[in-house]
């Protein structure tokens, strides 16, 4: 123990840290947990739990308030919830969709106060095929409703295909309509759904477009591919994400984050006293340890319910992710927006694959695989992990997993400002060199400093004209969509998760935009 007490202190040293509620309640003494994100599952009834086990609104908002009290935020699919217009058969009355119980989600939210004062994160999403779906997609157009929320559209793709193909597309849900609903023309499939409204399945995908361009919401889930590539498809189906959307999770699933600051690799950053050129060999050693580390972490968190703690026991999910990439490029003198500088992403993210995959080989050698680890269903087609180089596949056969999943890039936002030097977030290039931050301090007041960007605060400090800065020095707001895009592209077959990005978009790229997304599905 006190090896490895030196050894992580020293990795955390080198820039591999935890995600926000690690850095904030590891050691604190409170009962918070050290996770940041959980999904959490939300039957079609009032309390109690469903025909399907899934527990009741209210419920899921018990157990949701208890997460947010200690420090974790939760995503949540509203699917199962019936629309409104449907029959409550027993109390002879019509529902009032999900959209409605959101907004109590909502309110609930506001008046938790997570564990170290920290405002409570949300997502809710809302299947493509919801009767209610366009009440939910334009439901931020009415101010201040669903503040503490993020929103996102799950999209299949049948779906997609009746968008490119112009068809027609149907509302459908399990819940029996309303007598009202019906003479309007409801219909029951062969299926046993029913049929509430159809319409242009073109109309809904403008419909979601344009209130994305003008709220920067709904975002898109593509729920049969994060489904398809799932290493646990077999065992589980996922619905939903946590807040930010770089975690794909199960019900109860908990996403046990820690980033390390590419920054803290690059030598000879700007060329100054050699070559600049990024250490991948430091960066595997410390991608390593952290694997070790997040590991760790689910044996010693507090867990608000004893359904994530299970969940967490069985599958062992961490994800090791990375910040700082786009001041890392510009440190190296390559373009976050030409192919030399995707290249160097590709790079490090193949890197950061393997090191983790072979640290979570060794683990499960030394303290077991993960419970619920079955070799040939996990590395079966399609996969992620079946991608994985030969040899890698080969040692899992041999001796398993210790992890579920490895590999996450959250916005790490605050942790990049605290701990990187302001460094770029995430995977992101950076937005401004210079801004105004505003910090509310202990004493309730407001303050504003001026905040320099980590790439650009070191080129000055090394002697470099800051007026005529390098070309590499390109902001986000330089780049067009398709260049963010691109981005994600190089970097997403090497996580076996997800990337949470901000694609900007300019007012005369709009529909181009629109048609490049749909190009991509």
């Amino acid at each position: 123990r006190a090896d490895f007490e030196k050894r992580f202190r020293q990795n955390l040293e080198i820039g591999a840290i935890g995600a926000g509620r690690i850095m904030s309640a590891a050691g604190s003494g409170i009962q918070a947990t050290l996770i940041n994100c959980f999904v959490q599952p939300v039957g079609d009834c009032i309390q109690g739990t469903d025909d399907a086990g899934y527990p009741g609104i209210y419920e899921a908002l018990r157990e949701a308030a208890e997460t947010m009290r200690r420090g974790g935020g939760v995503g949540y699919d509203f699917s199962r919830i019936r629309p409104r217009g449907a029959r409550v058969k027993a109390t002879a009355s019509t529902a009032s969709g999900p959209c409605s119980y959101i907004n109590v989600f909502d309110q609930s939210c506001a008046t938790v106060e997570s564990a170290g004062a920290r405002r409570g994160a949300q997502m809710g999403v809302l299947r493509i095929d919801h009767p209610d779906v366009a009440e939910f997609i334009s439901a931020k157009r009415t101010p201040g409703r669903w503040n503490n929320f993020n929103v996102s559209v799950a999209v299949s793709d049948e779906f997609i295909h009746a968008v490119i193909n112009d068809k027609l597309w149907d509302l459908v849900h399990m819940a029996m309509p309303s007598d009202e609903l019906l003479a309007r023309g409801a219909q029951q499939r062969a299926d046993g759904a029913w049929i509430y409204k159809s319409l242009p399945a073109r109309e809904l995908w403008d419909s979601v477009m344009q209130s994305a361009y003008d709220f920067a919401e709904p975002g898109i889930l593509f729920l049969d591919q994060i489904n398809r590539e799932n290493n646990l498809r077999a065992i589980e189906t996922i619905t939903a994400t946590n807040p930010c959307g770089e975690q794909p999770l199960p019900s109860y699933g908990c996403c046990d984050l820690g980033p390390i600051i590419l920054t803290r690799f690059v030598r000879n950053p700007f060329g100054r006293g050699g070559a600049a050129a990024f250490d991948f060999e430091a960066f595997e050693q410390a991608v390593a340890l952290q694997v070790r580390a997040l590991d760790n972490v689910l044996d010693v968190t507090f867990w608000p319910l004893p359904q994530q703690r299970d969940e967490a026991m069985a599958k062992r999910r961490i994800g090791v992710g990375f910040t700082g990439l786009g001041d890392t490029l510009v440190m190296l003198g390559l373009l976050y927006n030409a192919p030399e500088g995707r290249e160097m992403a590709r790079r490090i993210a193949e890197c950061m694959r393997n090191a983790a995959y072979l640290a979570s080989v060794e683990l499960a050698v030394e303290k077991g695989p993960f419970p619920l680890f079955d070799a040939k269903t996990y590395l079966a087609e399609g996969t992620f992990a079946s991608r994985l180089p030969d040899e890698i596949k080969k040692q899992i056969k041999k001796h398993g997993l210790r992890n579920s999943h490895l590999l996450s890039i959250a916005p790490t936002g605050t942790v990049s400002l605290a701990f990187a030097d302001n460094a770029s977030n995430g995977i992101e290039p950076a937005f401004s060199w210079t801004y105004t931050r505003k910090k509310r301090e202990a004493d309730g007041t407001r303050s504003e400093y001026e905040v320099q960007d980590h790439a650009y605060r070191l080129y000055k400090a090394l002697g470099g004209d800051t007026a005529k800065l390098p070309p590499a020095f390109v902001g986000a707001l330089e780049m067009s969509a398709e260049d963010h895009i691109a981005m994600m592209q190089a970097v997403q077959p090497y996580i076996d998760t997800s990337i949470s990005k901000t694609v900007n978009v300019a007012r005369s790229e709009e529909r181009r935009v629109g048609k490049e997304c749909l190009r991509l599905c």
